[in-house]
């Protein structure tokens, strides 16, 4: 087929790039001149696992180009997929400004039939909106129109780091319409995605919205809960590895997303959990949960903050703290709602200084941060004369470093870990304070 992807962000190019994978010719339209010019040269502008090869071999191959000029896009697709931005607003709604105004776009230029589809979590209700604003646009009446395109909703549940594999072998794909033309036809394209017989599932449009939000509140949730338990578990002398196997063994529970740590960040769990709330707002529903769980994630994120305090009894200023991993998770270079940002301001409010080491994020914190902080050549660099580690990413790389090399470089042997990459006993042998969540 050929598709259109408006927005090259992280799912606008995912999509695209594994679109083109199984024959399909991929135009993605964007209007930022420089990123674009960087593709056709075949400069991958995010960092993702295995992305770039599937981008130059298809770039090479012919079927996925690039293009700031929509109309040039649109006119030979016949599915445009929409994948901009819906940052939350000030209230916490999803701004749905570039979405609309692309569609106002579309309703000015499509003169045969499309389906466009609602890529970007948005929120209930607007497959509506992007219809009508199409229809608003339409150089003729809006009777008229009604069969010239379909919209479709069609949620991505791509993990950073491992998006390639999320969307070449779906759990399951979701797909909200009304239309069995446009079903027919998105049908079609994903069959390829689904040979080992994982879900295509239809459904409305606005539950197939409501279906995003509601994942990624409810992983959000499962985290938080476990950091409440590792919490209260430092009250009360019980070690929270043991219950997350405890309990992850019960199927009903499952083992994934049950470890503790410094809270989630990145582009989608914290934006996405409090436009859900404030959806449920807006028709006089007093969803707790969330308030709960936004509330608890952002005090997590630096609650190791007081336990850095309490060793160095309540003096930071001028100590050095050697900090690893920027990003908010490991395999992306994504610091959006990181939580070692927030851990750095707290740091830098105390008078800390801190040298950093993240193995893609360093360049994205430079740009937003610049020089407040120290970045280091590599792990063993940033703790040259360090008074403690503090751990915030758990990159692979941080899992089974030299901890002889660690001791001949740290001032102090001290470990304040956010991500409980090691042994406590292990910790204790090779001479360690060592400092983590729930245990």
């Amino acid at each position: 087929m050929n598709i259109a992807v408006v927005g090259t962000g992280y799912v606008g190019l995912v999509t695209g790039t594994c679109l083109s994978e199984t024959g399909n010719h991929v135009i993605c339209v964007d209007i930022n001149a420089d990123k674009i010019q960087k593709m056709q040269s075949g400069i991958v502008p995010i960092y993702e696992p295995h992305l770039d090869a599937l981008f130059e071999r298809n770039i090479k191959q012919g079927r996925l180009t690039f293009t700031t000029n929509l109309a040039e896009a649109i006119e030979r697709a016949k599915i445009i997929f929409l994948a901009l931005p819906t940052p939350p607003g000030e209230d916490g709604s999803a701004d749905l400004s570039y979405i609309l105004g692309v569609a106002k776009d579309l309703g000015r230029l499509i003169k045969d039939y499309k389906v466009i589809v609602d890529k970007s979590t948005v929120p209930v209700g607007t497959a509506e909106k992007v219809k009508q604003t199409i229809l608003s646009s339409l150089p003729f009446g809006e009777g008229q129109g009604e069969a010239l395109f379909d919209v479709v909703s069609n949620p991505e549940f791509l993990r950073e780091g491992f998006a390639v594999d999320d969307f070449m072998k779906p759990d399951r794909v979701v797909i909200g319409t009304s239309s069995e033309r446009a079903r027919k036809i998105m049908e079609e394209l994903y069959k390829p995605y689904v040979r080992q017989g994982n879900p295509i599932i239809f459904m409305d449009e606005r539950s197939a919205e409501l279906t995003k939000y509601a994942a990624n509140a409810f992983l959000a949730t499962k985290i938080t809960f476990m950091n409440e338990i590792a919490n209260l578990c430092e009250k009360l002398g019980a070690d929270v590895d043991a219950i997350r196997i405890g309990i992850g063994s019960d199927d009903r529970i499952g083992k994934r997303f049950l470890f503790p740590g410094i809270g989630y960040g990145g582009s989608c769990f914290p934006k996405d959990v409090q436009a859900l709330a404030k959806s449920a707002s807006e028709v006089n529903y007093n969803f707790k949960i969330l308030d709960a769980v936004m509330d608890i994630n952002n005090k997590q994120k630096t609650i190791i903050i007081p336990k850095i305090k309490n060793y160095f009894k309540n003096n930071l200023k001028g100590k050095k703290i050697a900090l690893w991993g920027l990003a908010f998770k490991p395999d992306t270079d994504d610091i959006r709602e990181a939580p070692a940002l927030y851990i750095i301001d707290e740091l830098l409010k105390e008078g800390a200084t801190i040298t950093a080491y993240d193995p893609e994020a360093m360049n994205n914190v430079r740009n937003l941060i610049g020089d407040k902080i120290v970045y280091a050549l590599d792990e063993y660099d940033a703790l040259r004369d360090a008074d403690a580690l503090l751990i915030a990413t758990e990159w692979s790389v941080f899992r089974t470093p030299d901890f002889d090399m660690m001791t001949s470089l740290l001032k102090n042997n001290v470990i304040f870990d956010g991500r409980n990459l090691y042994g406590i006993q292990q910790m204790k042998e090779l001479g360690f304070y060592y400092c983590s969540i729930g245990r």
